[in-house]
């Protein structure tokens, strides 16, 4: 027999070992991770199911090993050389995996929160009161946070009650779309709530 022949018979033996005699050994249908069968190259650094460094082995031989644990042989940096395969259960880790995402997702959805200010004047006139409450209003319905800030100056400080019922009637006018998530709040000069939007951004 040539030595083509004989190469391969061998990467044909190994794979019918592989797919046949070890039925344990499930592959990855969707394509993302090299799981298993998937996994070609002739070499990898092995880590085993408890974080434990087994050392650079054969494939077939990486594979074996990882049957003997009924576990699956996942690649996890593929860049590496040799890449990097661990022993692993596939289906935890893929769950583990698509729950970290989702985490992640949602924490950088959190983070496109935005705060937008909406300045009040304790003698503020009921046109421009209106306005800023659309203003309000629309920032609230596409789901952004809304600060309403009041600055105190000279003898309205000795009357920071009127200021306080100002603010009261704003949150009166956007309570059906906004929570108030900080209740209304003196510090110096300045009264500010926080209002957060009821609708999912």
């Amino acid at each position: 027999m040539g030595a083509g022949f004989c190469a391969h018979f061998i990467l044909y033996k190994e794979d019918s070992i592989i797919n046949n005699e070890r039925p344990n050994l499930r592959r990855n249908n969707n394509g993302d991770d090299l799981v298993n069968g998937d996994i070609r190259f002739p070499q990898v650094r092995v880590i085993g199911p408890n974080g434990d460094q087994l050392g650079i082995m054969p494939r077939a031989r990486a594979l074996q090993v990882a049957e003997t644990y009924s576990l699956d042989l996942v690649c996890v940096a593929k860049e590496a050389n040799p890449p990097v395969c661990k022993i692993l259960n596939y289906g935890k880790y893929r769950f583990e995996m698509q729950k970290k995402l989702h985490d992640m997702k949602k924490a950088q959805k959190a983070k496109e929160i935005s705060v937008k200010e909406i300045q009040l004047s304790p003698v503020i006139g009921i046109h421009d009161f209106d306005t800023r409450v659309k203003h309000a209003q629309k920032f609230l319905q596409s789901g952004d946070k809304v600060k309403v800030t009041m600055r105190f100056r000279g003898r309205q400080l000795s009357h920071t009650e009127v200021g306080l019922e100002v603010v009261n009637r704003f949150i009166q006018a956007v309570e059906e779309i906004a929570n108030v998530e900080k209740q209304p709040k003196l510090e110096g000069k300045i009264l500010y709530c926080v209002l957060a939007s009821k609708i999912k951004k």
